[in-house]
């Protein structure tokens, strides 16, 4: 999946490896929250329209199982994040994996 998501667009895996940075704006209470749609300028919609793709290509590439687990994400970036710990665990999940197979050899 890696080397099909760079041989589109190398930027979208950037964009999954590093995350987004959707654009926000600071609240009166000084909280970041996300910027309206409509104060969107150019550089705002590039960022946001690259996330949609990369989202779509992840989406494209699941089934209807592994799409109720990433359905609710916001950006490409926690699909992709809950995908990998899905399927190749946590640092722990590993970390048994190499034990139990090492203890068995």
């Amino acid at each position: 999946m890696t080397i099909f998501i760079q041989s589109l667009d190398y930027n979208l895996w950037d964009l999954i490896v590093d995350g987004p940075n959707l654009p926000t704006i600071t609240n009166e209470n000084g909280e970041l929250v996300s910027k309206p749609r409509n104060k969107y300028n150019d550089d705002d919609r590039k960022i946001v329209q690259l996330n949609a793709k990369a989202k779509h290509v992840i989406i494209c590439a699941i089934n209807s199982n592994e799409f109720n687990r990433v359905s609710s994400c916001v950006s490409a970036k926690e699909m992709w994040d809950r995908l990998e710990v899905t399927y190749e665990g946590t640092n722990q999940v590993k970390e048994a994996k190499i034990n139990m197979l090492v203890h068995e050899y």
